[in-house]
């Protein structure tokens, strides 16, 4: 019997199950963790569906293993109770309403706890995802740990490959604030204490993908923001570490000062292997879980469970940058094809020329990720990329229209980064129609026309 608690892993599955049924995917099959967790999913979305699965009978593990949890925009809308048109504009003003979080007493994970000699991570249903990965992967593991400089501390998603009973190793490649703790911890001579948390509800990862925000708060209470209500937070064993109370299971250790080991490659985002690595070294000293844990795994590669809620932070975080100095900027889209992160569709209602371009520099600045950013008018479907190969056919003067910013800090796991520097070429795109009088006159079919249309269709049995 599943305990309901609305912050948790198990919370989430049961608002699934009550009001999406038909989105939850339970197989008694039995299946293996070498590739065919990853495969299964993957068939799901070349046919156009993707509910959570849960996969309840893992060859030679009793754990089950939860996985394609962030999928589906429907049900990550539903989760902040809005409709999926509207979940970046919810997204954007709740991750700015920071929430203090609520220190409970005890985490639902501090039923069974192994530590010692007893750690042994290869027991835990981990998924072997691609033939190329150079082992299985923790993907869902959110890494927690403090800056030892202010104390604040921060959570997020790094890629952890299993090397051994107790060893794991972890790429910080995002260069973001847990690569800076731990450099920080290193110049004091010190590995970085750190926790990983497996089995989070979705709103937790949407949360702990908000990078612009001030230096003191807390991601733990931007996620309490998304909630709408206190985070609900114990503390574990390792560095003082504040870990949320609902998840599944908490593996702690530390992060070693100075050591490195190959890890890599891994089917990354971009839909390649990637060999680019810190290669840090994450050292587990103590396992602490629920009785009847799920394993959370996020299915890696281009899958939707992987990319979707980048998609949608970042969505969120450029459309937050572009308000506050352009009003009249409508919606922001980071189409899922391509990978989730580098390219940005962005509408608005031109009033004067020079705007897109203002629009396009700033949503370039906002997300390290971004390489390209095409500007269309509020007629565009910024959901249709169709409509939006339209409007860069038709619309976009090359010579004018099109400019590019060389020697942009990337990330290192983009193919197209420079291999020394990390540096990639941005572009940006207005495909805006000219302010100019006399400009192509665009073809319409009215809403009216449309329903009207619609009604001759069906009274010919021919359904839409």
């Amino acid at each position: 019997m599943l305990t309901i608690d609305n912050q948790s892993l198990r919370g989430f599955l049961h608002h699934v199950e009550t009001r999406f049924p038909h989105e939850l995917l339970r197989i008694k099959g039995q299946v293996d963790t070498h590739l065919e967790t990853t495969s299964a999913v993957f068939e799901l979305d070349h046919a156009g569906k993707s509910p959570v699965v849960i996969f309840e009978n893992v060859a030679g593990h009793s754990m089950p293993i939860v996985t394609n949890i962030a999928g589906n925009r429907t049900l990550l809308a539903s989760c902040l109770g809005v409709e999926p048109a509207d979940i970046a504009d919810a997204f954007r003003e709740r991750s700015q309403k920071h929430i203090p979080c609520e220190l409970v007493s005890k985490g639902a994970w501090d039923e069974v706890v192994i530590e010692g000699d007893d750690v042994d991570l290869t027991k835990l249903p981990i998924p072997h995802q691609f033939s190329v990965d150079a082992a299985p992967y923790i993907t869902a593991g959110q890494v927690t740990a403090r800056d030892p400089v202010t104390g604040i501390d921060t959570t997020g998603f790094h890629r952890l490959m299993l090397k051994g009973k107790n060893k794991l190793g972890i790429s910080l490649h995002s260069r973001r604030r847990m690569y800076e703790f731990h450099r920080r911890a290193e110049e004091q001579g010190q590995s970085l204490p750190a926790a990983i948390v497996i089995g989070n509800h979705p709103l937790h990862y949407m949360g702990s993908m908000v990078y612009a925000y001030p230096p003191n708060v807390r991601k733990f209470e931007i996620i309490g923001g998304l909630f709408g209500e206190p985070y609900r937070l114990a503390k574990c064993g390792v560095g003082d570490l504040e870990v949320p109370a609902g998840a599944e299971i908490v593996i702690e250790g530390e992060i070693l000062a100075n050591e490195h080991e190959p890890e890599g490659p891994f089917g990354e985002f971009t839909g390649y292997a990637s060999y680019r690595s810190t290669q840090n070294i994450f050292i587990a000293k103590r396992i602490r879980m629920r009785r009847d844990a799920y394993f959370h795994s996020v299915v890696a590669g281009m899958s939707r469970d992987h990319i979707l809620i980048s998609c949608i932070t970042r969505e969120g975080e450029i459309l937050n940058a572009l308000r506050k100095n352009i009003p009249n900027v409508k919606a922001v889209h980071v189409p899922h094809k391509t990978c989730g992160a580098f390219m940005a569709i962005v509408s608005m209602k031109k009033v004067s020329e020079g705007e897109p371009k203002m629009a396009m520099l700033s949503a370039l600045g906002t997300e390290l990720y971004t390489k390209y950013v095409v500007m269309v008018d509020e007629d565009v479907d910024i959901y249709d990329m169709e409509d939006v190969m339209w409007a860069i056919a038709t619309r976009v003067r090359a010579e004018k229209d099109i400019i590019m910013v060389p020697g942009v800090k990337s990330a290192i796991i983009d193919p197209t980064s420079d291999p020394v520097t990390f540096t990639v070429t941005k572009m940006g795109i207005d495909a805006t129609a000219p302010t100019e009088a006399g400009f192509a006159e665009r073809l319409t079919i009215s809403d009216e026309q449309r329903a009207r249309a619609r009604s001759i269709l069906e009274s010919a049995n021919f359904s839409l």
